[in-house]
């Protein structure tokens, strides 16, 4: 199959004229990968596996099957995936033909895993589109995990209605100035909060929950708590409960790593001191949220995968 023949016709003006992300860099990438993100109109896969380190309504005792994207449309200084967020530092593909990639996931998915998961898909919408059509021709029709660093437009959002069971955003900072020293996106917490307020307006507040205890539908909103940035945490968790509400279910990480990235940054080349999360915890809890998970502050040793790998986190 030709790589342009995995997209219907408004698909394709887009790769043709970019303006997918809130980058619009306007480039055609069926003539490579020029844009800010790096990446061509192929899929632009680098990982397909199976992935037990997610929220446990989200991975369940099965594991996911996780579809992880090359490039990225952010370039947060911290990325724990920066051997493939990164244009410079892509380690491999791990598919460039559909049937080939579908193959994979439905060989994945047909040893019991229930829920297929999309990372850092903000610049490769129609790709994942395309995957979606691809397993529902085939017959199969497992919930879709739209795990996002955030930095997606409204209208994307909107074009994923029905198409995406659980959304699963970042929401990582209020402050433009952090958001433009750490991930090149000033905008970031006016885009990320459009965004995140549409996926709240397809799913609301509810997450529904299977009698396995995994998600079916619904929104999850993540946040890293980064060292020396429990303050911006704490401003993170007042704006969620203001603009949406304290009922949203809120992933609270605690896993912050650093790589070799920031081993030179005055603030982010350490890990995070529990009494700086635990304050984040208790801001959490004093604002009302009662739907959510947190993290042990040992579980940054469970999140440093090895793209070189099959499985990268094995």
């Amino acid at each position: 199959m030709k790589q342009a023949d995995i997209y219907d016709k408004n698909e394709k003006l887009i790769l043709e004229d970019c303006t997918l992300c809130p980058r619009e860099c306007r480039i055609d990438r069926f003539e490579g990968g020029t844009g800010y993100c790096g990446t061509d109109a192929g899929l632009n896969i680098a990982s397909v596996c199976i992935h037990r380190g997610e929220e446990p309504v989200i991975s369940g005792k099965e594991g996911i099957c996780n579809i992880f994207f090359a490039g990225c449309n952010l370039h947060c200084l911290y990325c724990q995936n920066h051997e493939i967020s990164q244009e410079r530092t892509v380690i491999s593909k791990a598919g460039t033909d559909l049937d080939e990639v579908l193959d994979r996931v439905v060989k994945i998915l047909s040893e019991g895993v229930p829920a297929v998961g999309f990372v850092s898909p903000s610049h490769v919408v129609p790709q994942v589109k395309a995957i979606i059509r691809g397993l529902n021709s085939r017959g199969y029709k497992p919930v879709t995990v739209y795990n996002t660093n955030g930095y997606d437009k409204l209208e994307t959002i909107r074009s994923l209605s029905g198409m995406i069971d659980v959304y699963l955003p970042d929401y990582k900072y209020v402050t433009k100035e952090i958001a433009a020293s750490y991930s090149d996106a000033f905008d970031y917490p006016e885009i990320a909060l459009r965004a995140i307020k549409e996926m709240y307006y397809q799913k609301g507040s509810s997450l529904a929950i299977d009698d396995n205890g995994r998600a079916e539908n619904g929104l999850l909103i993540r946040h890293l708590v980064l060292p020396g940035h429990a303050e911006e945490s704490k401003k993170v968790l007042s704006l969620i409960a203001e603009e949406l509400s304290p009922g949203v279910h809120l992933s609270l990480m605690s896993q912050y790593h650093p790589t070799p990235l920031v081993r030179n940054h005055q603030i982010l080349n350490r890990p995070l001191y529990k009494a700086e999360y635990e304050s984040v915890v208790e801001t959490m809890e004093s604002l009302g949220f009662r739907n959510g998970w947190v993290q042990d502050m040992d579980s940054n040793l469970n999140y440093r995968p090895d793209f070189s790998k099959e499985n990268p986190f094995e």
